[in-house]
């Protein structure tokens, strides 16, 4: 879904490859006003959590405990309901950068509260970024249905698809109507409409009956302690962060070296088809690499945060940048695959139906073949920064 766990076996403390010189150690604009050190890593998470308190707030304050807002109430609550997604996202943000900083620097933290932290904040992010993934995933197959049919595409309101409610996210243009589609595509667009904004309506009560949970409860009052009192060891006064950076950049690089670049240097190579007939409804098996160097890089972006004085203070590389933007593609076109085979898989649905959902999982699968040609060809550019 929209949120993994990170691999359990990576260990940020773990040795870089022979002769590998990463950016942190040929220099960085940090090291101009000396060394970060643990004084550094407690600033970052001390504002990270007051984020995090303050767009708890901000959550609270524009009415999310209620339920989704009726159809003929939503144009008047629309102002409020972006308030409340935006308070989401950054409520969102602030609990990954938390756990993934949490994770890159944990031998320089309490580890029993370390290892106690992570998975509640993971678990925090994954709970409310699943709404605003549905609703996503639905306007993305309903779009591409249209324009595998030939037909022009107009904002409407079909189904209300990327509406916000409660703790979803910001309202999005509005997927479009089904009138010009064929029989099967149309057929086919409202059986994912069904199951999706299901999907997406049982994600909207998880999200409100977690932020009203007892365990919601103790993972604020903890970021409420982490934003005055940053549980470091002893030795992290003094240390010197960027080893620690520089083997998450590492794991990130090694992650990408045994990805088959190769392969996705070719426009078009049909690789992501394979499988696509498998009755097994398990993710398809050659995406979760893929899935992994994003999580890594995501890593490997907070830490060049931390070394730099948090977020927005790091110098844009805009390589990572491309890269990120195409590894979030190839997500959200697995994703949307994925979904389209599960629609497939509808008991007694008509053969147009099936058709058009076979087309849409091979137009997601393609789609998930360019954002791998366009990360290989990203990643293969020389990296510049600008400040």
């Amino acid at each position: 879904m929209a949120q993994q766990h990170l691999d359990p076996h990576t260990d940020p403390a773990a040795g870089r490859s022979a002769g590998l010189s990463t950016p942190l150690e040929r220099g960085d604009p940090q090291e101009q006003g000396g060394i970060p050190t643990g004084d550094v890593l407690a600033s970052y998470l001390r504002a990270q959590a007051t984020e995090f308190l303050r767009s708890l707030r901000q959550h609270r304050e524009t009415g999310a405990a209620g339920g989704p807002p009726a159809r003929a109430e939503a144009r008047v609550e629309e102002r409020g309901t972006d308030d409340s997604g935006d308070a989401a996202l950054a409520l969102r943000r602030s609990a990954r950068r938390i756990s993934g900083t949490l994770h890159t620097f944990r031998p320089l933290l309490d580890a029993d509260w370390s290892e106690e932290m992570r998975p509640e904040l993971a678990w925090l992010s994954g709970t409310l970024a699943r709404e605003h993934a549905y609703a996503a995933r639905l306007e993305r197959l309903l779009l591409a249905l249209h324009r595998l049919s030939g037909s022009s595409v107009f904002p409407a309101q079909a189904g209300g698809a990327a509406e916000s409610t409660g703790s979803g996210p910001r309202t999005q243009t509005a997927a479009p109507e089904r009138g010009n589609l064929t029989v099967g595509a149309a057929k086919a667009g409202a059986l994912l409409e069904r199951q999706l904004t299901l999907a997406r309506t049982r994600a909207h009560s998880a999200a409100l009956q977690a932020l009203g949970s007892s365990r919601f409860h103790a993972v604020a009052d903890s970021v409420a302690v982490l934003a005055s009192e940053v549980p470091l060891t002893p030795a992290a006064a003094g240390a010197d962060l960027r080893p620690l950076a520089a083997a998450a950049e590492e794991r990130m690089c090694d992650a990408v070296a045994a990805l088959p670049l190769v392969t996705a240097g070719h426009p078009y190579n049909a690789e992501a088809l394979i499988y696509g007939l498998s009755p097994d409804p398990a993710p398809h098996p050659q995406d979760g690499p893929w899935h992994q160097v994003r999580l890594l890089l995501r890593l490997h972006r907070y830490a060049r945060e931390v070394l730099h004085g948090g977020y927005g203070e790091a110098p844009v590389d805009v390589r990572l940048l491309a890269a990120g933007q195409a590894l979030n593609r190839h997500r959200d076109a697995s994703e949307a695959a994925a979904a389209a085979a599960a629609a497939a898989r509808t008991p007694r649905i008509a053969p147009a139906t099936a058709y058009a959902l076979g087309v849409l999982h091979a137009d997601q699968r393609h789609e998930v073949e360019a954002a791998r040609y366009a990360f290989q060809q990203s990643w293969q550019r020389q990296a510049v920064g600008t400040p």
